[in-house]
């Protein structure tokens, strides 16, 4: 499953294929006093916003309409962001499904005032579904990975999402089983 090329012609064939460049994006911010906590560094749950609203605008570009979150995966902070950093949030639509997709983010952050390059500070990974007006789930057209990177992104977000699944099921059969025990949760 992983080692194979995506088929991007097979997968949906009424709707073309689009190159991951198409829809890839960066929004940045600069941090301020407003942005942070007790400690005084920004809150993660600014950065989470911030890579919520990049990831977003990639699904919507990439699918060509509204797409809401469906989950977030393995949000890292690799490094604290401080006021006065300017925060990029890079993203790119890394897989695709019927409806779904992944979109990948990195989070650098550099001194405003200083031209040395960014830090990555966070990752995340992020399930968006495409909705139509109803807000019922809409077809999206496949990712086609140009580079030797987009197809490593695009085997690793195979792999995520066997897990996600697995994830899943594992829950739903335990608590199957407990109901079936007598326990209530």
């Amino acid at each position: 499953m992983t080692d194979q090329a995506p088929a991007a012609a097979t997968e949906s064939p009424d709707i073309p294929g689009k190159p991951t460049s198409a829809s890839r994006t960066t929004l940045s911010h600069i941090m301020t006093h407003n942005d942070t906590n007790l400690l005084g560094t920004v809150h993660g749950g600014v950065i989470m916003k911030l890579v919520d609203d990049a990831a977003g605008a990639v699904a919507g570009r990439h699918s060509g309409g509204p797409a809401v979150t469906a989950s977030m995966d393995e949000m890292a902070f690799l490094e604290p962001v401080r006021v006065g950093d300017l925060v990029h949030v890079k993203a790119q639509v890394n897989w695709t499904g019927r409806t779904s997709m992944e979109v990948g983010v990195r989070v650098l952050a550099e001194r405003w005032n200083e031209s040395a390059p960014p830090t990555q500070v966070g990752s995340a990974y992020l399930v968006f579904a495409a909705v139509d007006a109803d807000g019922k789930p809409r077809r999206v057209p496949p990712v086609t990975p140009e580079t030797e990177r987009d197809r490593r992104r695009y085997q690793e977000a195979q792999i995520r999402r066997a897990h996600r699944l697995a994830r899943r099921r594992a829950i739903v059969e335990l608590r199957e089983k407990r109901a079936a025990e007598g326990f209530e949760d």
